[in-house]
């Protein structure tokens, strides 16, 4: 390129001595160089004038012939577009394997441009989501999505966790939403239809809700007569007497399960948040610590550390049956002479409800599936303790209904921790409370 332009400098220069030579006889120099220069800048015009005919009318065709600096410059130009028109084809072929690999999908798939205006969608998001290409393209999403649930989603930006809606067009299909972000702030939004997992989940929550209500009456009526026989021990035989004891304990064990199967019914089937009330943790932690106290019966440490002011919106119910099964777990399985704190203390911007305890600990492996109904991590010793094995699904469904988290950590032999994560917004401001509260 450097040689092209010194070339075309020493040209510019040759004609401007040409026109000063001819005019040089006529004592015109001057009148010959702007002649010169006239034609230098005509010939510059209509190259010119050539690159803009070309670009304008017949971009797709071969560029105009020149030499020198024009020429390089058409070629350069010329070979540029082509890359692009390349370039552009492969685009093409790649979007339109997406859209026929998208095509052949059952789940709804739309793409948002970064203000969340729809782009293009798949004939499932049609039949989904009532899309129509000649009314809808380039609307915003939520000009179709109504819902204000699906509105604070989408502008949220958390997207970890999917979304569970009912379609615009048809309320008696479920539909999942998860959106994925890409490009330049550009959005994935995917729908999936789960009403049939749906309406499974509904059938085994009512089962288990209607099998668990239809055991309490005849479990009440067995408790009742045994409590019955159990007063009259001492008039019968030993072996008899043992016996009653142990239906005794037994009829006992099975409430328990019933009325946690369902508590845990209805945290699943209750929308919750409709309680909410401003709980001073200190009054909440401590009544749950004398009721661990009275399970203990003296065979544990337990104290109460409150190190954060603010209070916490939420049901007393609610949360007191949570940390409860959290605090009970942890009488139960630490061992005896274990020491248990319940603290309540800031988490980040949020706060946390903690449960720590320094016996024996928890295999990692199993942390993952704590919170399902009936994992028990030794069987043999949980069913001795008398626990229903839904304890931390209690826990689990509590704090989804809070807006907040477990999270567990524990290694064997160095205790093991449950904290209760709760976001900000769960968050009161409230009077100090004294550090430290033992028992």
């Amino acid at each position: 390129m450097t040689r092209l332009w010194r070339r075309e400098l020493w040209r510019l220069a040759a004609l401007v001595l040409a026109g000063g030579l001819v005019g040089w006889p006529f004592s015109t120099i001057g009148a010959g160089v702007a002649v010169a220069l006239a034609c230098y800048l005509g010939y510059q015009l209509l190259q010119l004038h050539a690159l803009q005919q070309w670009l304008t009318h017949h971009p797709h065709d071969e560029p105009p012939s020149a030499s020198g600096l024009w020429g390089e410059l058409f070629d350069r130009l010329y070979r540029y577009q082509k890359g692009q028109r390349i370039t552009q084809r492969r685009l093409r072929d790649t979007l339109r394997r997406i859209q026929e690999s998208s095509e052949a999908m059952r789940d709804s798939v739309v793409m948002l441009d970064r203000h969340g205006d729809m782009e293009w969608w798949n004939s499932a998001a049609e039949r989904m989501l009532g899309l129509q290409p000649a009314h809808d393209r380039g609307q915003h999403i939520t000009n179709l999505l109504r819902d204000p649930r699906f509105v604070d989603y989408l502008h949220a930006r958390d997207y970890r966790e999917p979304l569970t809606l009912s379609s615009p067009i048809d309320e008696q299909m479920i539909l999942q939403f998860q959106i994925t972000l890409y490009g330049d702030d550009e959005r994935l939004l995917m729908a999936r239809d789960i009403t049939r997992l749906h309406r499974l989940e509904q059938m085994r929550r009512d089962f288990v809700a209607n099998v668990s209500h239809e055991l309490r009456t005849p479990l009440t009526v067995l408790a009742g007569y045994l409590e019955t026989y159990g007063d009259m021990a001492d008039q019968l035989p030993p072996r008899l007497g043992r016996g009653i004891a142990q239906m005794q304990s037994q009829t006992m064990r099975m409430q328990n399960l019933v009325n946690d199967l369902l508590l845990l019914s209805r945290l699943e089937i209750d929308q919750g948040g409709q309680d909410d009330t401003r709980l001073d943790p200190a009054t909440l932690l401590e009544a749950v610590r004398r009721d661990a106290e009275a399970l203990s019966t003296g065979r544990h440490h337990l104290e109460v550390a409150i190190e954060d002011p603010r209070g916490l919106l939420g049901s007393e119910k609610e949360l007191h049956s949570a940390v409860s099964n959290l605090a009970f777990n942890a009488v139960r399985y630490a061992g005896e002479g274990s020491r248990i704190v319940l603290r309540w203390r800031a988490w980040g911007e949020g706060a946390c409800l903690e449960v720590e305890d320094d016996g024996e600990g928890i295999d990692p492996l199993h942390i993952p599936r704590l919170t399902e109904r009936f994992y028990r991590v030794d069987k043999g010793r949980s069913t001795a303790t008398g626990g229903t094995g839904l304890g931390l699904a209690i826990v689990k469904h509590v704090l989804l209904r809070h807006d907040a988290r477990l999270a567990i950590d524990s290694r064997p032999g160095e205790g093991a921790t449950f904290r209760c994560l709760f976001p900000a917004a769960r968050l009161v401001d409230g009077q100090p409370q004294p550090a430290s509260q033992r028992a």
